[in-house]
């Protein structure tokens, strides 16, 4: 399914849409603020074993990262976010950043057993922000870039609907994406390691 919703003013009724497909374990694409992302609802083991899949990775090395609706949701997934990281965490988001923090037990044992950490995402974009708040929890979230695929794949939705038509269960078309992934920031330490230069400008956060 490939349904077509304008990012400046997305439709509920659209958006509910992709939701009741969230719940029922689907797995979706959608625009961000940077590339495209691959998702499903957190909670759906199955969901997240298919992206894995896809991804040709084992779920527990997949690095998935999860997209929150605002800060406020952040403790609930993060054991433990210091003063620093989180005026880090408040400059940069809704942002071009990926923050990873320490995992607390809220998140599934798929994402954290091989390691206790967790990516954070809150885009500075309407759609998927917006199926969060619909949802009533987080979705993950994947940069479907591989390195040998043709950039375009990318940034047009109507050619990713081609090459994941058969693999996903939608895409949502909302314009053409940003060719730059997110700005990875490692937290979990305690001191900010900047693992991925992306679309995110470092310097914003101090």
């Amino acid at each position: 399914m490939l349904i077509r919703i304008y990012p400046e003013n997305p439709n509920e009724r659209d958006l509910l849409k992709v939701v009741d497909i969230l719940r029922d374990g689907g797995v979706i694409i959608y625009p961000t603020d940077t590339v495209y992302g691959m998702g499903c609802d957190i909670n759906n083991k199955k969901a997240v074993e298919r992206i894995a899949k896809i991804k040709g990775l084992k779920p527990e090395k997949a690095n998935l990262s999860i997209i929150c609706y605002d800060l406020s949701h952040i403790t609930d997934f993060a054991k433990h976010v210091d003063n620093r990281t989180f005026k880090m965490m408040k400059k940069g988001l809704p942002g071009p950043f990926t923050f990873i923090l320490e995992a607390s037990s809220s998140i599934p044992k798929i994402f954290t057993a091989k390691k206790k950490t967790i990516g954070i995402r809150i885009p500075e974009h309407s759609i998927p922000r917006e199926l969060v708040r619909l949802l009533g929890n987080p979705i993950v979230t994947t940069s479907i870039r591989d390195e040998d695929d043709i950039i375009e794949y990318s940034t047009d939705p109507e050619l990713i609907y081609e090459k994941f038509e058969g693999l996903v269960d939608c895409v949502i078309d909302g314009g053409y994406g940003n060719q730059v992934a997110s700005t990875i920031v490692d937290c979990s330490s305690g001191e900010a390691e900047v693992i991925r230069e992306g679309l995110g400008n470092v310097e914003d956060l101090y």
